[in-house]
């Protein structure tokens, strides 16, 4: 930690990128809260509360667990954002530099960006298909969500990783 307050600070402007992702996942996110209030009293007192691998609900709750999503949304926006403005904070490898700096920092942000806009797309899908089910017209997920929810997290860790690497 003590090479992290060698770090130089540098004020990098937000990319067109992650404007964009910004956008979809927060628009996402509000979307799914607004749908919630809409259907709320329509939504019956039990709901699905849980799935499993397979996509298919292994576990109903009360109608009050569909606010645990968009809580846990919320935390997660707040610090991903925060963390998001002090990239001299993440990890990097001993190789940083000042004349590297600001790649590294910019590939590190946009990393957290699109993971986070990810997570706030993820759980508005669960929502919506929980609210869905319980109102009589959703099926499940499917076999094929786990797998995709897991790429989606992953792909930009990895390509992150492997763009971090060619960094000099």
């Amino acid at each position: 930690m003590s090479n992290a307050k060698k770090r130089p600070k540098i004020k990098l402007v937000k990319t067109k990128v992650e404007w964009l992702w910004d956008f979809i996942g927060y628009s996402t996110y509000i979307g799914m809260i607004v749908f919630l209030v809409y259907k709320w009293n329509e939504i019956p007192a039990k709901v699905p509360a849980h799935f499993n691998a397979l996509g298919e609900v292994d576990r109903w709750g009360a109608k009050m667990e569909l606010l645990i999503l968009p809580i846990i949304g919320a935390l997660i926006a707040v610090l991903m954002q925060v963390i998001e403005k002090f990239p001299e904070v993440h990890n990097y490898p001993d190789r940083l530099n000042e004349g590297n700096a600001k790649e590294f920092y910019l590939l590190s942000r946009k990393m957290i960006n699109s993971i986070k806009n990810i997570c706030l797309i993820i759980f508005s899908l669960i929502l919506f298909e929980s609210v869905t089910i319980a109102l009589g017209s959703g099926e499940g997920f499917g076999a094929l969500f786990l797998p995709i929810l897991l790429l989606s997290v992953f792909i930009p860790i990895i390509t992150g990783i492997v763009k971090q690497q060619r960094i000099r």
